[in-house]
């Protein structure tokens, strides 16, 4: 809404939180879930005016935003989510990252590896032990599941497709993601919040903290785009440092692939 001046009109409604706030860390985002938790607190407790009802409301003010959850495992690989306290009436968000290929579990005596889909059965796992007593359910997928296979090429399957319509199926209403291989798989899933967010400043930000030797000029330093896909992002990236551009080509043996 906004004012007669152009500016955004104070709307009691819009400021009014949906519910008590509730993060769920899956494993291999804990160290994630803790930052974040530790942020929202800083600034909870850092507002000037502690007047709003977005930080009197009940659920808030709260040591922790965190809400216990785990997966245990059966002696056959098999699992079950569990969420240790009531998340009746919360905003929750849940962290997945299926990428972590450093969490194991034990599957008949041995330590096995957790695949991408591994980690997404846990997050559905998690989904069905809150049992749709929450009063939202967001779910913060930095490397979106199933994402490389976006588009059908013959008779293949439309696995990131399969997985938005899962998800919203469970009673999932927004899901954000980094960097989306193809954010047009958000069709698939219309009426869902989808958000697909591009870390252009956090990769430059990193990348100059951490090489302190680099130099960014003409003379010592390309953009190199690794196929035709990351054509836009790189091309974002050579005209903020001011820099040239290249990209690699995929050559294929249509024969064989």
């Amino acid at each position: 809404m906004w004012d007669q001046n152009g500016d955004t009109a104070k709307d009691p409604f819009l400021s009014r939180p949906i519910g008590p706030l509730g993060i769920i860390a899956m494993r291999g985002t804990e160290e994630l879930g803790a930052l974040i938790n530790s942020y929202l607190i800083r600034w909870r407790d850092g507002h000037e005016n502690r007047d709003e009802e977005l930080f009197t409301s009940p659920g808030y003010e709260r040591d922790s935003f965190l809400v216990e959850a785990a997966c245990p495992r059966f002696g056959t690989g098999e699992a079950k989510g569990m969420i240790r306290q009531s998340v009746r009436g919360y905003d929750l968000y849940i962290l997945c990252d299926v990428g972590a290929h450093n969490c194991t579990y034990s599957m008949y005596g041995q330590q096995v590896p957790m695949s991408p889909d591994a980690h997404y059965q846990d997050l559905k796992r998690i989904i069905a032990a809150a049992g749709g007593k929450s009063k939202r359910i967001n779910v913060i997928m930095p490397m979106l599941y199933e994402g490389r296979q976006h588009r059908r090429a013959s008779r293949e399957s439309l696995d990131c497709a399969l997985m938005l319509q899962e998800l919203e199926h469970m009673g999932v209403s927004n899901i954000i993601t980094f960097d989306a291989h193809d954010p047009r798989v958000q069709n698939a899933v219309p009426l869902c919040g989808f958000e697909n967010i591009m870390p252009y400043y956090q990769n430059l930000k990193a990348l100059c903290r951490t090489e302190k030797d680099l130099i960014i000029d003409k003379d010592h330093m390309m953009i190199v785009s690794p196929d035709e896909g990351a054509m836009g992002r790189n091309m974002y990236y050579s005209s903020v440092l001011g820099i040239d551009m290249g990209m690699f080509y995929n050559r294929r043996d249509y024969t064989s692939i």
